[in-house]
């Protein structure tokens, strides 16, 4: 799998998951975009990765804004000259009851995360459709989306529907050359990994919990041009942790 000269965009890049993907592709050879509307931590982050990948460039994005995805896709494609690939991955959770949960707060979630990954992969396919080679879009989702705990309605059905957007855009972009998938990771530990306990491990069928960059490379799985049979599928990275059966005692 090559990416070296190809044009990566990550949404959410600033930190966690994000941060990890967007370093991977630099590492590699990639010129690599990093969208965030957290404007302080995109600097640092933008910093850190020009040490694997010098023309790294930031955009302070907020997802919920059209003209912000807009300018940066602009931004992206007079930088390189070409977007070749499209991490989705920006986000944000609510957890909260169902009875106090407001609406404004409902409507952010699903902007952020369902309406703002239809709204990158837009603009990104406006871009790759004018490209011989098309392109590769690939959606961050959750196994929240088939499996939840209390109070995180919002959440779960933002990343249900980014599921159901990806098999959509995957049929609607075909013909253009433009493959879409998604990923539903697990459990990854973004923060503190040694603080995790033995139990937090044990209960993965693989013997631990995840760590950013699985997600990495399952982003590299699915737009490796090597890989362009797979379209409109959803990757679930987990450990395993959807498929045990798990009986109270």
């Amino acid at each position: 799998m090559k990416f070296t000269g190809k044009t990566v965009i990550v949404t959410g890049a600033a930190s966690g998951i994000g941060k990890t993907i967007a370093a991977e592709y630099a590492k590699v050879g990639a010129n690599v975009v990093l969208a965030d509307i957290q404007e302080f931590q995109l600097e640092e982050t933008v910093a850190e990765i020009k040490k694997y990948s010098p023309q790294t460039i930031g955009q302070v994005t907020d997802v919920r804004n059209p003209n912000d995805i807009i300018s940066m896709m602009k931004r992206a494609n007079e930088a390189f000259g070409r977007i070749d690939i499209l991490i989705n991955n920006a986000g944000v959770s609510r957890r909260k009851s169902p009875y106090d949960l407001t609406v404004e707060e409902w409507d952010d979630v699903i902007q952020i995360n369902l309406r703002g990954s239809f709204l990158c992969a837009r603009e990104v396919a406006k871009i790759m459709k004018q490209q011989k080679e098309g392109g590769a879009i690939v959606n961050i989702a959750s196994t929240r989306a088939f499996m939840s705990e209390p109070n995180t309605e919002a959440y779960a059905a933002s990343k249900g529907g980014i599921i159901a957007l990806t098999h959509a855009l995957a049929i609607s972009l075909g013909e253009d050359r433009i493959r879409v998938n998604s990923i539903s990771p697990g459990w990854i530990e973004t923060r503190d990994y040694e603080s995790l306990r033995n139990v937090d491990h044990e209960q993965h069928p693989v013997g631990r919990v995840g760590y950013p960059r699985d997600i990495a490379k399952a982003c590299f799985f699915l737009t490796a041009e090597e890989n362009d049979f797979i379209t409109g599928e959803n990757l679930t990275v987990d450990g395993g942790m959807t498929k045990k059966m798990i009986y109270e005692p």
